[in-house]
Parts: structure tokens; C-alpha cells; sequence
């Protein structure tokens, strides 16, 4: 209980500071957003009382304050570019990259360990090597790249999907997730090489230890040994890195969203940035890096769970 303890407020106190940087950095970053805001209207008077009006004149922590309180009550301001409340600009845009992080990481988890394990019983067979080989190409090959040749091969080329025919939940829930499934692949493959590599690695690690030999010793079969003592032990580590995994997923999606067209937080982010729309920028950038946080903290507290020693740090 003391090490969850321990790190939740190293949690707490890190996400305080992710906000805190995140808002101070917008306010140094050269350009005025009432410069955008008022295009070829704008003179120095204008921009000054537009300032005033939208707050921009008052103490920069003054100011931070305001939009903490806020942030943490669901008031996260208001857009500059569209008039909005920055919350209803992500509305459904948040359910996209969600449906699109959780599909991907699941996917990860599909591929990999079953072929991890796979692999760690093929060891030295000629299969073993090709899929070694493959997997190294595989970590190598960025998402975005994956997604341009998904999307000509299997959209233009097969035609199994229409590139840019985003189906919304409202009209087919199926159809969403049908467009969504070539995208969360691009971003699914170079992860699920990594798993896959990291648990064939512990897996034969582990293969190693005396346990492993006093269990074959009893008449046990390799597959025995591998289901029945190895995974307990091996699988550590990849519960760790699949809870960090789906952080970084999340933040890839940003990039594939672009290839695919969807309009999820990642288009929204960099128009965003385009038009100076700080309040939506400081939000999903927030987000994104509090998700990161506390899907490590998430696996440290996971992975003492699962391994009693961890309580002794």
C-alpha cells in the first residue's frame, strides 16, 4: 500500500507539472493569436482590446490558475478558431482516437503473444529465424509509412475500403470499426514486433533457470514447463511494456490519422497548431501527456502486483 501511496503522488505531482509546463509554453512561443483571430482587420488597438477581452492582459499564473480549476472540472475554455467551447470541439473527435488506440493494442496483444511464444518454442527451427528476421524489419517500419501502403494496396488497389470514406459510429457502428481496422494495424505492427521479441527474449531467459530443470526433471514436457512455470515469470515484463505500449500508441495515432483521414485529436491537434488555437492545443496535449504518465505509473503499480518483491523498493 505505501509504494501505490508513493507513486500516486509522484503521479499527482508530475501531472501538475505537465500542466503547468504545457500552458507556460504557449504563452513564450512567438505569435499573437489575436493577429489569426483578426486577419486583415487587425490593428495594434484592435489587438489590444481583443486581448482584454478574451483575458490575455492578465497575470500569465493568474491566468494558468483559472484554466487548472477549470480543466479539472470539465471547463476546458474556449476556442479561439471555432467559437466554441474547447470541449465540445473534441466532442467525437476523443471517441475516434480512443476507438483507434484501444483497436491497435488490442491488436498488439493478438499478434504477439501468441507468436512469442510460438517463437520460444520454435527456437533454432528454420521458422524461427524468418520470423526473427521479419520482426526486425517490422520494428523498423514507421506507422505512417505502413499506412500509405495499406492504404494503396488494400484501398485503391483491392478496393476493401474507400481511402477518406470515414464512416461515423451514428451511421454504422460496424462500418467504423471496419475503417478503423486498417488504421490501427499501420499502428499495431511495428508494436506487436517489439512484444513479440520482448517476450520470445524472457521467455528463453527464463528457460534457462535451474526451476526450469528441476521441472523437466519431474517428466514435464516443454510445453508443460513453458504453460505451467516459464510464462508466469516471462510474462512480467510485457505486462509492463503493453500498459507503456498503449501510451505511445495513443500519441502514434496522431500521424496515421493524417494517412487515413480521420477526424480524430491528431487532425484536430495540428490545425490547432496551424491557427494558433492554444486552448485546444494545451488541452489534447495535456491529455495525451497525462495518458503517458499514468499508463506508466499504471504498469509500475501492475507490476508489483504481480511480483511481491517489487514492495521491498
Amino acid at each position: 500500500m505505501r509504494y501505490v501511496l508513493k507513486k500516486t503522488g509522484v503521479l499527482l505531482v508530475t501531472l501538475l507539472l505537465i500542466s503547468l509546463l504545457a500552458f507556460l509554453a504557449f504563452q513564450i512561443i512567438p505569435g499573437d493569436p489575436t493577429a489569426k483571430l483578426l486577419g486583415n482587420d487587425y490593428t495594434p488597438e484592435r489587438a489590444a482590446a481583443l486581448r482584454h477581452e478574451m483575458g490575455l492582459d492578465r497575470n500569465v499564473f493568474v491566468r494558468y490558475w483559472d484554466w487548472l480549476t477549470g480543466f479539472v472540472t470539465g471547463d476546458m475554455g474556449a476556442s479561439y478558431s471555432y467559437g466554441m467551447r474547447v470541449a465540445e470541439v473534441m466532442e467525437g473527435k476523443g471517441v475516434v482516437t480512443a476507438a483507434l488506440s484501444l483497436m491497435a493494442w488490442l491488436l498488439v496483444i493478438a499478434i504477439s503473444v501468441p507468436l512469442g511464444i510460438a517463437l520460444a518454442r520454435w527456437q533454432g527451427r528454420r521458422i524461427d529465424r524468418v520470423f526473427v528476421a521479419m520482426n526486425q524489419v517490422f520494428m523498423a517500419i514507421p506507422p505512417f509509412f505502413l499506412g500509405i501502403v495499406f492504404t494503396y494496396v488494400f484501398g485503391l488497389v483491392l478496393k476493401l475500403f474507400v481511402p477518406g470514406g470515414f464512416v461515423r459510429p451514428q451511421e454504422s457502428f460496424w462500418g467504423f470499426l471496419g475503417y478503423l481496422a486498417f488504421p490501427a494495424l499501420a499502428i499495431a505492427i511495428p508494436k506487436a514486433a517489439m512484444v513479440t521479441k520482448l517476450l520470445r527474449s524472457s521467455i528463453l531467459d527464463q528457460m534457462d533457470e535451474d526451476y526450469v530443470r528441476t521441472a523437466y526433471s519431474r517428466g514435464n514436457s516443454r510445453w508443460g514447463v513453458l504453460r505451467g512455470h516459464v510464462l508466469r515469470n516471462a510474462i512480467l515484463p510485457v505486462v509492463t511494456f503493453l500498459a507503456m505500449t498503449l501510451a505511445d500508441i495513443v500519441a502514434g495515432s496522431i500521424i496515421v490519422e493524417q494517412v487515413f483521414a480521420l477526424p480524430g485529436l491528431g487532425r484536430l491537434l495540428l490545425a490547432s497548431i496551424g491557427n494558433r488555437d492554444y486552448p485546444v492545443v494545451q488541452c489534447i496535449v495535456v491529455i495525451i501527456a497525462a495518458l503517458v504518465v499514468f499508463m506508466n505509473y499504471l504498469a509500475d503499480v501492475v507490476t508489483q502486483t504481480i511480483d511481491p518483491r517489487i514492495r521491498l523498493g
